[in-house]
């Protein structure tokens, strides 16, 4: 076993690595640190001053967050790779969904911060369950309050795969001062914004240095029994057996390694580049992974779509086999593209590449047939590219109505908003007819109002958003018998209609029924069709406004003129008896109430309680989440009038990882002066006075 391990443990090739963990846990100083340390930066920049390659859009400087994924390709010791920094807001998680399944390895950003610990476990948890191996490095830790094996204890929960410490630190008044690696059994002093220096270890620390390392081989021996016999034994391991444990251990997602440092002073991070460099499993392991064969003509996936101001529309794509070049045609499910040039890139800077290879992460130029999460291959080959699943973008948990300040960029919008979505597609963009709106879908408020920046700022697109309306609808509670005429007479064939209607309440959901009674012809059948249509234009606007559900009539009776009788004289007499019946029916008024499932960590329960029961909710229950230790999940029914902002409370209540997802479940009445001043709002008048 230790064998093979030591045979795979050097890859070659490009490889990808993904940068994920919670909200401001330091993530973006991090890659800054990581391109300083391997060359690709002559500084190391700063987030809190603006001047670092990633969140370099204009959104995220402004918000002071990440908001996107951020690219960055370097060389290092003579292998490349490519880091993507993925945003730790909850709110900007979707756009991990198409890049986590294509890379190499994970590496988790953490620090020693209960609060943080239910979106730690969110983020481990997505990684777990796609197979990705992982490294935690365990960010700030010159703030660090807590001794290291308090810190592991307290973040073990959030993994279900044991945490294995590499790494302690060495402190000195109070002071994290350096490390020891505990699989070199080496010691590093800390030097700021440059590699530490190696030192033996020092006399004090040997107890606890030995200690933790026997803690580590010890966990390592749990999948090696050669090590298990040499440790029973008394028998110090080869140095070389244990970095082949090491390295299988991580590629097979046993264990997840916990390195340690600072990102912004720039520790630790030499390490954990060549734990990257001598672990990290490359392309072969990722196409095992997939179920892609080796063997075949040149594919490709593509894991973020940007529409750049001049460039065009660029497609971050990983290779997973074989090599493009630029100018070649390329064949997708939607039809075929020629690569308008090759570019890696970090941050806003780009190179020119003439050509590609498997491994590599690399922007293809205009491939307009191709969206996230799309795979395309060479043109020439027999067979279309596989597909690799499609990734259903998480639904919406936040909706705004917009409308465009200048009608002249009606049309502008909607191409805008179709790019925004193609780089996105967590975002949707919907024209309700019945009520003149558009609407804005997206995963919370800043994630809709970082789309709306956008729009101004790339697009030249400004628009005023408010708060989408509620679907009311109408109904009766009595039965109603009317008739329904129509008569005008205005030279040469007149018009004329007459129609006798019951009209009755339906059980809830039922909707709309049509029946006739007449007898002796006294309304031809030619013309019944017409009054059904009649009766459906009076239930588009009931006696309050709104659309009428629920109803049931039956044409009794009705007279006609053989000369000035029609099918809209037919149809006009049917709206106005319809009108008539609604009118004296004794209506109501509908609210639409949706099943919504709250998911939240344990903890915070109580209070989404409390929200959902403020928002007029009937709570229906609660349980665990399957699969989830610590977890519920809040069954309830609210009305779709409290919806609106409930994503932005249940996350603030939740430390920033409480989500819901809901669907409509029936229509509820409404009476009193809540259901009065809906019903003035809506027509524009004033309530009544109690």
């Amino acid at each position: 076993m230790g064998e093979s391990a030591k045979d795979e443990r050097r890859v070659s090739g490009p490889r990808l690595f993904a940068i994920v963990g919670p909200f401001q846990s330091g993530k973006t100083t991090l890659l800054e640190c990581l391109l300083t340390r391997s060359g690709a930066l002559a500084r190391q920049g700063s987030v809190r001053d603006g001047s670092s390659v990633g969140d370099s859009s204009a959104e995220a400087r402004a918000h002071a967050a990440s908001v996107e994924a951020n690219i960055a390709s370097v060389d290092y010791l003579g292998d490349r790779f490519t880091f993507i920094d993925l945003p730790g807001s909850i709110e900007f998680a979707h756009e991990a969904r198409n890049v986590l399944p294509m890379c190499d390895a994970a590496i988790v950003v953490c620090e020693a911060d209960e609060r943080k610990l239910p979106a730690l476990r969110m983020i481990l948890r997505e990684i777990e369950d796609l197979g990705i191996p992982r490294i935690l490095f365990l960010n700030k830790i010159d703030q660090a309050d807590l001794r290291i094996r308090e810190t592991l204890a307290m973040l073990q929960p959030a993994s279900q795969t044991p945490l294995l410490l590499r790494q302690i630190p060495v402190w000195q008044n109070g002071i994290v001062t350096g490390f020891i690696d505990l699989a070199l059994e080496r010691a590093f002093v800390y030097r700021e914004h440059a590699p530490s220096v190696v030192v033996d270890v020092p006399a004090g620390e040997l107890p606890r240095e030995k200690e933790a390392r026997y803690t580590m081989l010890e966990r390592l021996a749990d999948y090696d029994d050669a090590l298990m016999e040499e440790l029973i034994s008394d028998i110090e391991p080869p140095r070389d057996q244990i970095f082949d444990d090491l390295t299988r251990d991580l590629r097979e997602g046993l264990v997840a390694p916990v390195l340690i440092g600072s990102a912004e002073a720039g520790h630790g991070v030499t390490r954990l580049l060549k734990a990257l460099r001598h672990e990290a499993p490359g392309i072969s392991r990722l196409r095992e992974r997939l179920g892609i064969s080796a063997d075949g003509p040149a594919l490709a996936h593509a894991i973020k779509t940007v529409h750049t101001a001049h460039g065009g529309k660029l497609s971050f794509s990983r290779v997973l086999r074989g090599s493009f070049s630029d100018g070649a045609i390329v064949r997708s499910a939607k039809g075929e593209d020629r690569i308008a040039g090759l570019s890696r890139l970090t941050g806003l800077a780009g190179s020119k590449q003439g050509k590609v290879e498997e491994g590599d992460c690399i922007a293809f130029g205009r491939l307009d047939h191709v969206a996230t999460g799309d795979t395309f291959g060479d043109a020439k080959a027999a067979a279309p590219a596989p597909a690799l699943g499609v990734i259903a973008p998480p639904q919406p948990a936040h909706c705004i109505a917009l409308h465009v300040k200048d009608r002249k960029d009606e049309v502008r919008l909607a191409a805008a908003m179709a790019k925004l979505a193609d780089e996105d597609p967590s975002l949707s963009f919907v024209q309700d007819q019945e009520a003149g709106e558009l609407r804005l879908f997206g995963q919370g408020e800043m994630h809709l109002r970082v789309a709306l920046e956008r729009l101004a700022a790339r697009f030249g697109v400004n628009v005023d958003s408010h708060k989408p309306s509620v679907g009311y609808r109408e109904t009766i509670r009595h039965s109603v018998s009317v008739r329904g005429r129509h008569k005008k007479q205005s030279g040469g064939h007149g018009q004329f209609g007459d129609v006798a209607l019951d009209v009755a309440p339906l059980p809830r959901g039922e909707g709309f029924a049509f029946n006739e009674t007449v007898h002796g012809g006294a309304v031809p059948r030619n013309y019944f069709g017409a009054i059904e249509e009649g009766c459906k234009d009076a239930l588009e606007k009931g006696p309050f406004g709104f659309p009428v559900v629920d109803v049931a009539v039956t044409l009794t009776d009705g007279s006609y003129h053989s000369v000035d009788s029609s099918d809209m004289a037919f149809r006009t007499a049917a709206r106005i008896g319809m009108s008539e019946a609604l009118a004296k029916a004794n209506p109501v008024l509908l609210e639409p109430i949706l099943a919504v499932e709250v998911t939240t960590p344990s903890e915070a329960l109580s209070r989404v309680t409390a929200i959902v029961s403020g928002r007029r909710g009937q709570i229906l229950g609660y349980d665990g989440r399957p699969g989830w230790e610590g977890w519920d999940v809040l069954s309830a029914l609210i009305p779709e009038a409290e919806m609106d902002g409930l994503i932005v409370e249940l996350r603030s209540a939740t430390a920033g990882v409480g989500s819901f997802t809901q669907k409509f479940d029936h229509l509820a009445e409404m009476v009193g002066k809540t259901a009065e001043a809906i019903v003035a709002h809506h027509n524009g008048t004033k309530a009544p006075a109690h």
